[in-house]
């Protein structure tokens, strides 16, 4: 068992998502940053989506009551494995009665914790990702216990990657959303010859920003919307849905981010800035 002494600020089991339910209003979920994970996966040798713990801006203090390997990704969070300083993208044996525990968080937003095998947690609808109500409980809690596999034997093929960082990148590429015909040259100058920065209304739901564009008077039925669709407010708002994001929704859907865009934004916090590019 992994025993959680403390939660932090947001930590949650993730993994690839939940498929098959949106016409349900059920979200995907999964994690956040997908171009990491598969990355701090591929080091232990596990499927690329075994689930994994997603840590937000203030990490967990963990207990590890046998023995494994484990590898972190994604944000810079100072984490220590029994108060000596380890790094992203690299694999650590643990023994039993190790901890590990995170200190401040110096990039990026969203930290992960891979594990040999990835966690044994009961799927509901499919996937062990935590989404309330669809699953007890929105994220970890303080004395929780997470079961996995022991592992006191392996010899990774790569026990280290020298990984291009997204962390400072601000560039996020999209495509044409449903509605950008409707779109006109203003809104276009706005969007793409102009920063935006996170504004306080951020989460695994949706980012919006501090920056409006001309707003608009277009109805539309409501429609299906995934993660990674860019919304328009009648105000001028741009609203991006991200894993937890509802399935539909009526504000014109204009831009549609890639799998990569979607990770850059997963690492933004309040005040950083991003720019669209359409590919």
């Amino acid at each position: 068992m992994l025993k959680v002494l403390k939660s932090g600020f947001y930590t949650t089991l993730q993994d690839a998502g939940r498929f098959g339910y949106r016409d349900k209003g059920v979200p995907i979920s999964g994690v956040m940053d997908i171009n990491v994970v598969r990355k701090a996966n591929g080091l232990l040798e596990n499927d690329v989506m075994a689930s994994v713990l997603e840590i937000t801006m203030t990490g967990p203090t963990l207990e590890f009551e046998t023995d494994t390997y484990i590898a972190l990704a994604g944000a810079k969070m100072s984490a220590t494995l029994n108060n000596e300083p380890i790094s992203n993208y690299k694999t650590y044996k643990v023994d039993a009665g190790d901890i590990l525990s995170y200190g401040r968080l110096t990039k990026g937003f969203r930290g992960y914790l891979a594990i040999k095998n990835g966690f044994n947690v009961k799927e509901t609808l499919g996937s062990q990702s935590q989404f309330y109500p669809i699953t007890a409980f929105g994220c970890l809690r303080d004395k929780d216990e997470i079961a996995y596999t022991e592992t006191s034997s392996f010899e990774p093929r790569i026990s280290e990657l020298k990984v291009d960082c997204l962390l400072e990148e601000i560039v996020l590429e999209v495509t044409q959303g449903p509605e950008y015909g409707l779109l006109e040259n203003d809104h276009l100058e706005a969007l793409f010859f102009k920063e935006f920065s996170v504004a306080k209304e951020y989460s695994r739901m949706g980012y919006q920003f501090e920056e409006k564009i001309n707003g608009h008077q277009i109805s539309m039925l409501t429609s299906a919307t995934m993660p990674g669709t860019v919304q328009l407010t009648p105000s001028g708002k741009l609203i991006v849905l991200m894993k937890d994001g509802q399935t539909t929704g009526g504000y014109p859907r204009i831009l549609q981010l890639s799998d990569k865009a979607i990770s850059i934004l997963a690492q933004k916090k309040f005040g950083d800035s991003v720019s669209f590019k359409r590919v």
